[in-house]
């Protein structure tokens, strides 16, 4: 992985200290980090912000993790979701993934693996990007008679 990986990074977590530590240290290595506290704000946050991934918390008061994963997904199936939790359970790591989670730490989680799991959503999300936008032009090609 690259000393410094530039990534834009939403962080999804109702513990707010948390939430101030964890994105102080990531923009310490060169992430650019939003943050939310609840699941209804970060779905408000994506629908007005490009991330190349989001680490969400898994329980939380209101809107849970899960619920707050299906949501993101429905809207935007290429967002790369990363599940973070302090409770976690082999049934929830399993139900996350079903849902659509790229991956699922527990914390207190490792920085550099955090870091790892970022710089392998953004792949992730940059080869979908790139795949959408060749079947597009595909599609224009075939329209024009090209």
């Amino acid at each position: 992985m690259p000393e410094e990986l530039k990534a834009n990074v939403l962080l999804v977590d109702d513990e707010e200290q948390f939430l101030k530590v964890l994105s102080q240290r990531l923009e310490g290595k060169g992430l650019k980090v939003d943050t939310s506290t609840s699941g209804e704000d970060a779905i408000k946050k994506v629908k007005g912000k490009d991330f190349d991934a989001i680490i969400l918390d898994l329980v939380m008061p209101g809107m849970s993790g899960i619920e707050t994963l299906k949501r993101i997904r429905s809207e935007n199936p290429d967002l790369q979701i990363i599940l973070l939790t302090g409770h976690a359970t082999v049934e929830k790591g399993v139900e996350a993934m079903k849902t659509g989670a790229v991956d699922f730490l527990e914390k207190p989680a490792d920085l550099n693996k955090i870091l790892e799991k970022v710089a392998e959503a953004k792949r992730k999300r940059v080869l979908l990007v790139e795949k959408k936008h060749e079947e597009h032009i595909k599609e224009l090609l075939k329209s024009k008679g090209w």
